[in-house]
């Protein structure tokens, strides 16, 4: 029994809104936030199609009946959550953050590795 048994159907939903909340947020910064960003556009876009790809990633693994039920799922759920969303937090609102720039700064390597660590875990 795994240790955090995760649905295929988890695996499908979170799928599916990883991948269009990626899509959601590169247009949005592409348009919209354009300007604000500046020279850190690209950042943006990298943390946009992190999260599209990973969601494309969970759609394939909710496929696979022995691999939506591992710890891939919420490993790649929460790096991917942390990871492109502290990026975002970071971008938007790094002058208001403070001290919580301590913070939300180091979760984007720690998503990182979660997400690494998912796919790892589909070796097994």
């Amino acid at each position: 029994m795994p240790i955090f048994p995760a649905s295929a159907t988890l695996a499908w939903k979170a799928g599916a809104l990883l991948t269009s909340s990626g899509i959601m947020a590169g247009a949005f910064g592409a348009h919209a936030l354009a300007p604000r960003l500046g020279d850190k556009a690209a950042t943006w876009g990298m943390a946009s199609q992190y999260a599209i790809l990973n969601g494309i990633g969970l759609l394939a693994i909710s496929q696979h009946p022995v691999y939506s039920k591992r710890l891939a799922t919420p490993l790649i759920i929460a790096g991917t959550t942390l990871f492109s969303g502290s990026i975002f937090a970071l971008l938007l609102y790094r002058e208001k953050m403070g001290a919580l720039t301590k913070i939300v700064g180091p979760s984007t390597p720690v998503g990182g590795v979660l997400m690494i660590a998912g796919y790892l875990s589909l070796l097994f």
